[in-house]
């Protein structure tokens, strides 16, 4: 399992200055390794990238609250991000990774240390499709508190598991704009869908990981048709976020500050640009 590419170590001050209490929405934390170990089932061991790091870069983008998404290469072992959490001052949340070995204690620890919601990963180079009777357990248990979804998969299975999202009970999040690729156009089918899910009330996306989607590079400006549709779309239940510090992120390791610089071509207006980096996070992960 080779180290992924570290993230750009010299980010620059953007040029968009964001507004106040703006959201990172989607982060991780890794390690350190010698406190808060990989899991032995990982598919990639990243570079430590611990939580003094993601305050750094935080600093330079002028970003005030952030929510830390755990990530699969620490599997179920949410210590390193509930550890930031804890030295965040009351400005990180977070979204766990759990299993069925999780009881009710173990919940209400979680959303006593920050947490609000759980991750699954569907993309398949993380191991694919997760047990559903899982899936369904969680939602029983974290429906009493009020928590989401997060729901990492491939474009090409949007398709297949838009009747199974349409069917959650609780609000849930779609990564990285469905990791649908911008070579193929915003008349590709997978956006489509998309497009539709998002009608859905308890449907949000993430229009983030532009680097991801993008087939050009940086400035990743081919990118940005589809996260402008998408906030088009439902302003009110979309988020913005670095991906910081960008796992398996590919050929294009990003610029944090060319990130934050999207987002007014992302979201056109103040309006829409303060739902997306203040109040739609505020309104998820319970921030007054």
């Amino acid at each position: 399992m080779a180290s992924p590419e570290a993230p750009d170590p010299n980010p620059h001050v953007p040029q968009y200055i964001v507004p106040a209490l703006a959201c990172d929405a989607h982060c991780h934390v890794f390690g350190p390794a010698a406190t808060f170990p990989y899991a032995p089932s990982r598919a990639y061991t990243p570079q430590d990238a611990p939580r003094e790091r993601l305050a750094a870069l935080h600093a330079v983008l002028r970003i005030e609250r952030a929510v830390i998404v755990q990530a699969s290469c620490h599997g179920t072992d949410n210590r390193a991000m509930l550890d930031a959490i804890a030295h965040s001052g009351g400005r990180y949340r977070g979204v766990a990774i759990v299993d069925e070995s999780f009881g009710d204690a173990d919940y209400v620890r979680l959303h006593e240390g920050g947490i609000r919601g759980v991750r699954f990963n569907f993309v398949r180079h993380l191991g694919g499709m997760p047990d559903i009777k899982v899936v369904h357990d969680v939602i029983q248990r974290v429906t009493p508190l009020g928590w989401h979804l997060v729901v990492h998969l491939d474009a090409v299975d949007i398709v297949e598991l838009s009747s199974v999202l349409r069917s959650l009970p609780v609000p849930f999040v779609i990564d990285h704009m469905g990791r649908v690729k911008a070579s193929a156009g915003v008349d590709q089918v997978p956006f489509r869908a998309l497009l539709d899910l998002l009608q859905v009330e308890n449907c949000w996306v993430k229009v983030c990981g532009s680097e991801r989607v993008s087939a050009t590079g940086p400035p990743f400006h081919d990118a940005v048709p589809f996260a402008r549709a998408l906030v088009e779309a439902a302003p009110d239940r979309v988020l913005w976020g670095t991906d910081w510090p960008h796992p398996n992120v590919g050929r294009f390791m990003p610029n944090d500050g060319d990130l934050v610089d999207l987002v007014p071509l992302i979201a056109p207006d103040d309006a829409s640009r303060h739902k997306l980096l203040v109040e739609n996070p505020a309104r998820l992960y319970e921030w007054q």
